[in-house]
């Protein structure tokens, strides 16, 4: 198949009949977006279309492209992902971009699980107490980057020591552990997010270093960032493919 047969098929299959919001305003620009994306993009790399889906919607959420959110809770929904996996990913954008636009991703993805019929809320995933939240998030966070954390929760000043507090009992406590998502599909959907956001790259390069370490070879980092790249742009993408190349040089 071209890249245009290619496109239809992977589009029928996300969307079903649905029109293309642009088909009849801009058609060709329509035919560019689908062309590129459902034909090409699509189709580079070894991610499942699930994953994929998982990482158009953070990446989405991230930018608050929230028309589009809401066509691909659809289109993940039928790419196989469960509606809890849509929820948990779009969770693990609030410590990153915020909670309040957590929260406007998460109103549109209301909407189209009550029109699906999917009763809300879906079933809580929550794994920590406020007992436990620091430490069980304190473990995870060093399971993915090692003794570094120690180092950083030591060498930060007394007036500061709240936010490395925060960032394990919050970032890592309360989502992390969460289960629905592994750790492995919540790291590269962190690198995913990271993305989008433009001027994180020494996020990046950290969190390309976690990858590695729960399991995401090479290869699938760089067919996830060539899937962001639609949705962010070639700069970003181009960005974090020089911190790939940093983090991970070719003769490593």
């Amino acid at each position: 198949m071209n890249r245009i047969e290619r496109s239809q098929k992977k589009y029928k299959e996300l969307f079903g009949n649905v029109t293309a919001s642009a088909a009849a305003s801009d058609p060709d620009f329509q035919e560019m977006l689908n062309c590129f994306i459902f034909g090409e993009v699509y189709y580079q790399g070894d991610l499942k279309d699930a994953t994929r889906e998982l990482i158009i919607l953070v990446v989405l959420t991230a930018s608050q492209t929230l028309d589009q959110v809401s066509a691909h809770v659809f289109a993940a929904l039928n790419a196989g992902v469960s509606p809890v996996e849509i929820k948990e990913a779009m969770y693990q954008c609030a410590p990153y971009i915020g909670f309040p636009k957590t929260l406007n991703v998460l109103n549109r993805a209301n909407a189209v699980f009550e029109q699906a019929g999917i009763t809300l809320p879906v079933e809580s995933q929550k794994r920590v107490t406020e007992e436990t939240r620091f430490d069980e998030g304190l473990k995870v966070q060093k399971s993915i980057f090692g003794d570094v954390i120690d180092q950083m929760h030591r060498n930060a000043p007394d007036n500061l020591k709240h936010i490395q507090n925060y960032l394990s009992a919050c970032c890592f406590g309360d989502i992390y552990t969460r289960s629905g998502l592994d750790v492995q599909t919540r790291e590269l959907l962190t690198l995913c997010i990271l993305i989008s956001l433009g001027g994180c790259e020494s996020q990046v390069k950290s969190h390309i270093y976690g990858n590695t370490s729960v399991g995401n070879s090479k290869d699938t980092l760089i067919s996830a960032i060539t899937q962001c790249l639609p949705y962010v742009g070639f700069p970003r993408t181009l960005n974090a493919l020089n911190s790939l190349k940093e983090a991970l040089p070719d003769d490593a």
